[in-house]
């Protein structure tokens, strides 16, 4: 097996998979910008990338979800489901299309999936969560990684008991939000939990990493939160949001801290790539979600922005920043 995972300096650091945010043209942006020690895709449906081969969402849409370029690796794919002979269909596919690693959401908290028994509800159902582990390793013939994102239970916090099923399976990497599914972000993350799994982990003789998941705000948060806790690395998420240059700062070299006009440039760049990735997949509302993170900050972004959520595309979005630019000093 090729595992990345073991070649990794650490402590290593992140993009978490978000739907709609990390998608192929975010992570280009990223990838350029200040690159990740790991990428990972945004979560995709097992079960439609072979249930719905020719209806609307099928495969060719889901698919789109899985394209990279070489300068996102290593890059993990990750998928949900509850059946295992789809996640083992999925393991191949990953295989087939050169991906570094295999991540199995065992953590969302969205009523839709957990109602098809994936995602935060297969805490509850700890047999299945390793058939599906299994699964995913005949899938790749063991050739690639397969790690899982958790919570640390569904209404109560049970990682004594959940982790060490998963540990049983010889995971690569376990990715703990450490908060329960009931919790979903109403409170803080309990990183002191992290610090348990980390135990466990030690007690159990594991050879699994241990990442963190849940409020981190900055790299230097993240630097504070695995000194406290011993965790192997840190996944980082909504930190990104307008600020792809997030992991520039991975060698503790200076903080990139982009100017008003360098944002802007990279708004235009990323809605271009968008729409040339995934305009005829993703309806251009999806954009929108980053022009407050990228327009904040300064006088006049908010009357800029407003005029931008009235855009429907890519060529009106870049001529309304071009002339913005062109009166503006900044």
């Amino acid at each position: 097996m090729n595992n990345f995972w073991e070649k990794l300096n650490k402590p290593f650091f992140c993009l978490a998979p978000m739907a709609d945010v990390t998608d192929a043209a975010f992570r280009r942006v990223i990838a350029k910008c200040g690159k990740p020690d790991v990428f990972w895709t945004e979560f995709v449906s097992a079960d439609g990338l072979f249930y719905r081969n020719d209806r609307p969402g099928g495969r060719a849409v889901l698919m789109k979800d899985l394209i990279f370029t070489k300068e996102e690796k290593p890059i993990v794919a990750q998928f949900f489901t509850s059946k295992p002979e789809m996640m083992e269909r999925a393991a191949r596919t990953a295989l087939e299309l050169g991906f570094d690693g295999i991540d199995i959401n065992m953590g969302c908290p969205d009523k839709s999936i957990e109602k098809q028994g994936a995602g935060a509800s297969l805490c509850k159902n700890p047999t299945l969560a390793r058939e599906l582990i299994q699964s995913a390793k005949r899938g790749c013939d063991n050739k690639l990684p397969v790690s899982v994102k958790i919570r640390l239970g569904y209404n109560t916090d049970i990682l004594e008991s959940w982790l060490p099923e998963l540990l049983d399976e010889e995971v690569a990497a376990v990715t703990i939000h450490a908060r329960t599914r009931k919790e979903m972000s109403k409170v803080p993350a309990r990183w002191e939990r992290i610090k348990a799994a980390v135990l466990i982990r030690n007690e159990l003789k594991s050879k699994t990493l241990i990442i963190g998941n849940g409020d981190v705000l900055s790299l230097d948060d993240a630097r504070k939160k695995i000194e406290e806790t011993g965790c192997d690395g840190v996944m980082l998420g909504k930190a990104i949001f307008g600020n792809p240059w997030l992991f520039a700062n991975l060698n503790n070299s200076k903080i990139k801290t982009p100017t008003p006009r360098e944002k802007l440039s990279v708004l235009v760049e990323h809605t271009n790539l968008f729409e040339d990735l995934l305009g005829d997949v993703k309806h251009f509302a999806i954009m929108k979600k980053h022009f407050k993170a990228y327009v904040s900050g300064w006088d006049g972004a908010k009357e800029l922005r407003m005029k931008l959520m009235e855009t429907n595309n890519s060529g009106e979005v870049e001529f309304l920043i071009t002339e913005y630019l062109k009166k503006e000093n900044i």
